[in-house]
């Protein structure tokens, strides 16, 4: 074992990096932090309503495998690159790497946005469902109070920042208690879907029927309605870059973060299926699951005996609050390897290491600019269960992660044969794989900035602050804000990687 880190340690090195961080976590450590975050316990939950309203079962029993292939495909060109350069700052590293210093300050600073919101996303995702769950046994729970969500979305980002600074030592054991936890409860969930319902829908209906609750023209189905409810799908795999940003942390990184990587999503994009495949199968009560926006845990309430349901919803709610911890995890050792190459504000407070070499500081920096983003969703129509800010920030969040992912795998396609492939490497299959992976993530991240509703449609006359997407803004101000000081100075002072193994 000490050969193994021995080795990790020079590779390190090789990067230009000297080793700070404890490399106590195992292969199958690396594979569940991914596994985690993707969390088909929290997404194929919370984002469900997306594809259900935009597209109906359609969208999820055809479109989740179809775009979870194409997913598929990303993370096997990620993986190719964490094996080659297994560092913390992962995507950005890679990018100056193989391009030009803005190559790596831009895709650092997609890299980051994108993981402030996809842990705001599923802290606030947790929070409603919690919320929902509690209501079931106090009604003075109310999930249209979106200031009573916001309080407990609050409280668990505070404790999950909590579990990352004071809890830093246990992180990687609940980790694999995650894991266990996700293989388990989504076996529950499926069994129970199964057997309990007295009645399910026919596959035919499954597979072909269309919904359409957007408000868009039913004309625009398959070119405009259709593609957002995709969100479901690429909004819950996402997060697997994980593997790469605890690949420092991880012994023998160049072969167990790249397996890591893509078998997370590999697995998860399986279970994710069968999970909703039971979902679809067990929403028979069509008419409440619409007067509910597809809110999925109406499926639950129709379909199962009241028992049950809170069973199956408690389950979920744990998996939820799992993913959120470690959410926080990978997007401050993002934050922390950005810092060390001074590409932050405040860089010196987000690279301090406390006494259990852990970067408590970035763990609450990231916190906080998640809350931030996710203030709109205390403003909602009245009665709203979902606000629209939550589908903004999960927006956020697939396609700052996505575009940022794009940069370094359209680099590697550009240096072709001269790339130092690692010990997992594609061949040359990454020919054909890359330029699918990126017009894949062009695609996405232009559907996923317009609007949801036509009260959402900028400059109509119907259009209402309250239903904007507002990804477009967010990403606006993170990316053109970034850009602008590229060009007011940061060209001039940010060198890249900044070589510690030299101090």
């Amino acid at each position: 074992m000490v050969n193994s880190h021995d080795a990790d340690a020079a590779k390190l090195a090789e990067l230009g990096y000297k080793q700070e961080f404890d490399r106590k976590w195992s292969g199958f450590h690396n594979f569940a932090i991914s596994f985690s975050i993707i969390s088909i316990l929290s997404g194929c939950f919370t984002t469900f309503g997306q594809a259900w309203n935009n597209g109906g079962p359609v969208a999820i029993s055809i479109g989740w495998p179809v775009i979870a292939s194409l997913i598929m495909i990303i993370a096997l060109c990620m993986a190719e690159l964490v094996s080659a350069m297994p560092t913390a700052g992962g995507i950005y590293y890679w990018a100056f790497k193989l391009g030009k210093p803005i190559h790596g300050w831009m895709t650092g600073w997609l890299n980051l946005i994108g993981l402030i919101a996809v842990t705001a996303a599923v802290d606030y995702g947790f929070a409603t469902f919690f919320v929902t769950t509690a209501n079931l046994y106090n009604d003075s729970f109310d999930t249209t109070n979106l200031q009573q969500v916001f309080i407990v979305f609050l409280i668990t980002m505070a404790l999950h920042i909590a579990m990352n600074v004071w809890g830093a030592k246990v992180i990687h054991s609940l980790q694999t208690i995650n894991v266990y936890w996700h293989v388990v409860g989504v076996a529950a969930i499926i069994l129970i879907l199964i057997f309990i319902p007295t009645e399910h829908q026919s596959v035919n209906w499954v597979f072909t029927t269309q919904i359409n609750n957007s408000g868009f023209d039913s004309g625009s189905y398959w070119f405009y309605v259709l593609p957002l409810g995709f969100l479901l799908t690429q909004y819950t795999i996402t997060g697997f870059d994980a593997s790469a940003h605890v690949s420092e942390e991880t012994g023998g990184a160049a072969k167990s973060a790249a397996q890591g990587l893509w078998k997370s999503v590999a697995y998860s994009a399986v279970a994710g299926w069968i999970l909703l495949l039971s979902f679809l199968f067990a929403a028979t009560n069509v008419d409440a699951i619409n007067e509910a926006f597809g809110f999925s845990p109406v499926i639950f309430l129709t379909a199962l005996p009241l028992g049950w349901a809170k069973l199956l919803l408690i389950i979920t709610c744990v998996g939820q609050f799992f993913c959120g911890m470690s959410c926080v995890t990978a997007g401050s050792r993002m934050l922390f390897a950005f810092s060390r190459d001074k590409a932050v504000p405040g860089n010196r407070i987000w690279t301090k290491l406390d006494k259990n070499r852990n970067p408590s500081n970035a763990a609450i920096g990231l916190g906080v600019a998640g809350v931030i983003l996710t203030l709109p969703a205390l403003w909602a129509p009245e009665g709203t269960v979902v606000p629209v800010a939550f589908f903004a920030v999960t927006s956020v969040a697939v396609i700052g992660l996505f575009a940022g992912f794009a940069i370094p795998i359209w680099l590697r396609f550009k240096a072709g044969d001269s790339f130092k492939a690692g010990e997992w490497n594609l061949g040359s299959k990454y020919k054909w794989m890359a330029p699918i992976a990126v017009a894949e993530i062009v695609i996405i991240s232009i559907y996923f900035c317009l609007p949801t509703t036509p009260a959402g449609v900028w400059g109509s006359k119907d259009f209402s602050w309250l239903s904007a997407q507002y990804s477009p803004i967010a990403l606006l101000v993170v990316v053109g804000g970034a850009y602008i000081w590229w060009l007011a100075g940061a060209k001039n002072t940010f060198k890249g990687p900044n070589r510690t193994i030299d101090q």
